[in-house]
């Protein structure tokens, strides 16, 4: 098995990671505010909006964590899930299937593979689990970027959904 890619190194998360990955969050909603994207995560850093924290809590306690780290570092971050948020508008897949449940990364290290890596292990894992299905949910607002970068990775656009006013896109990849 290879976890490295550019130096990045995947390793299984839990507990003591939840401040790490909430830095992130937090990060990734600076950085996108600064882009002019206000209507993805919002303009609260992620540590503080209602339900922020205990989410990320349940992510590395009740799900499947994954940390990518450079040097040590921790530089990205994936959840997988047996299947989508219950509190998301999306259809079940009528079948076994394993679900990104949140993936995200450090602005600072941006362009070094991070998300593309961390996909990676979650084929790896849907694979070693026995399953065919590997599914993410994503916004699909803006300029369809988030959505194209599903794509380069494998995923094929699936179902479009709304929550709230929020518009988003199913993809799914088969990895059997």
């Amino acid at each position: 098995m290879n976890d490295t890619t550019h130096d990045i190194r995947i390793r299984p998360g839990g507990p003591a990671d939840a401040p790490a990955i909430l830095d992130m969050l937090d990060s990734a909603v600076a950085w996108m505010n600064d882009r002019g994207n206000t209507e993805q995560w919002g303009t609260t850093p992620y540590s503080r909006k209602p339900g922020g924290v205990a989410r990320v809590e349940r992510y590395v306690t009740e799900n499947a964590p994954y940390i990518a780290e450079l040097d040590g570092t921790p530089v990205g971050a994936m959840v997988l899930d047996s299947g989508p948020s219950p509190q998301m508008p999306i259809a079940p897949a009528g079948g076994p299937e394993r679900y990104v449940r949140l993936l995200v990364s450090d602005r600072r290290y941006a362009g070094l593979g991070i998300g593309a890596a961390l996909l990676d292990r979650a084929v790896e894992e849907t694979r070693r689990a026995g399953v065919e299905l590997l599914r993410v949910d994503c916004w699909a607002g803006g300029g369809g970027e988030l959505v194209a970068f599903y794509e380069r990775n494998g995923f094929t656009p699936t179902a479009r959904f709304l929550s709230g006013s929020w518009p988003g896109q199913v993809l799914a990849r088969q990895v059997g």
